[in-house]
């Protein structure tokens, strides 16, 4: 079954996605897991330099350290690699809020400490079995930290498929300033453009464009969908001659 969530962005723009299911979560969480057991095997190996023969105190402290890594591994990943970790990077998948797409500091965290339960107390019981019966696919953790996880390869598809431009070698590009725009500026004039196919209301095209004309110091030809439109193709064709 394809579940799916509709999350609003920063930019009110509702933007749906795949939901990830039980057994992509599962692969990640074994991937994970795998990378924590090859740290300790590493551990094992280097015990010998690592701790000292005598003192207690002094092993006690290295062994803390230690464990830090494991400890806080999934937090960290998560915080630094946008909602993934390895494993989850590898099985496409990544967290998000159910308002607006990027989680807080304060989400992460939450996320993280139910670990405790919905993985660690429960040997992944609890987690199999909130995230199959829940209608978000959430475990405990996600749903007190409002979050879940999704396919990160669903929406590009879709706005791929929408918006995808076939190199022609004859191309003529309007705006050639388009070529200074970031990733995320491109993802919105995406997300306008699928909002505008949905719901026919230009006004956040209209809204956008003028943000556009200001920052790449150019004037618009067009109206604002078929501009938006234009300003794609033309970063396209431009970054596939990078």
């Amino acid at each position: 079954s394809m579940a799916s969530i509709q999350i609003t962005t920063a930019h009110n723009i509702e933007v749906e996605y795949e939901l990830a299911g039980l057994g992509e979560r599962m692969l990640a969480g074994l991937i994970d897991l795998s990378i924590i057991i090859g740290y300790w095997i590493l551990i094992f190996f280097l015990q010998d330099i690592l701790f000292t023969r005598y003192s207690n105190h002094a092993n006690t402290w290295v062994l803390v350290i230690l464990f830090m890594p494991v400890a806080f591994y999934s937090l960290i990943s998560e915080l630094l690699m946008n909602g993934q970790t390895v494993g989850k990077k590898v099985m496409k998948i990544k967290v998000v809020s159910l308002v607006g797409e990027t989680p807080s500091i304060g989400q992460y965290i939450i996320r993280w400490l139910f670990r405790l339960l919905d993985i660690w107390i429960t040997s992944y019981t609890l987690g199999v079995i909130m995230v199959a019966a829940s209608a978000k696919h959430q475990r405990i953790g996600d749903i007190i930290a409002g979050t879940t996880l999704i396919k990160t390869n669903s929406k590009t598809s879709l706005s791929q498929t929408l918006l995808s431009l076939n190199h022609n070698p004859d191309y003529d590009v309007t705006y050639a300033e388009v070529i200074h725009l970031k990733d995320k500026d491109i993802r919105l004039v995406k997300e306008v453009l699928m909002n505008v196919r949905k719901t026919g209301n230009t006004m956040l095209a209209l809204e956008l464009m003028r943000k556009l004309e200001a920052l790449l110091t150019i004037k618009s030809k067009q109206d604002p969908a078929p501009f938006l439109q234009t300003v794609l193709n033309d970063y396209n064709y431009l970054a596939s001659k990078l």
